[in-house]
């Protein structure tokens, strides 16, 4: 059984949006995403623990991507808005530790991946 199951990538011109959604089988305090474009180590992107105010974003997506969690679902929602060429990854969702309570863009943090999911933005 995948502990990990998302949905959601594909292909879009730049300036359009997509929604990545998770759905988890495990039980964790950070749910989130990375990303690895070609060529290119695996970042964080975004990522939000179960109480308000643990979110983390990495600089550049702050004001385009909005990360949300329902902990009914145990789903993590990643809502991507003008997206840009330089977007272009495979897009993993990722469980795991947090940090003093924060959830951090780390991999060290991460206990377990979803296979990832492809976003494409052309110019």
């Amino acid at each position: 059984q995948e502990q990990l199951m998302e949905s959601g990538g594909g292909s879009v011109q730049a300036g359009g949006s997509l929604r990545l959604s998770c759905v988890a089988s495990v039980n964790a305090f950070c749910l989130g995403w990375f990303r690895q474009a070609p060529g290119k180590e695996r970042e964080g992107v975004a990522s939000i623990g179960k109480q308000e105010g643990t979110a983390y974003y990495a600089e550049y997506a702050k004001g385009r991507f909005t990360v949300s969690r329902d902990n009914a679902k145990n789903t993590v929602y990643l809502e991507m808005n003008n997206l840009k060429p330089e977007d272009t990854a495979v897009y993993y969702c990722a469980a795991g530790r947090g940090y003093d309570w924060m959830c951090r863009g780390v991999q060290s943090d991460i206990v377990y991946w979803g296979r990832g999911t492809q976003v494409a933005v052309s110019s």
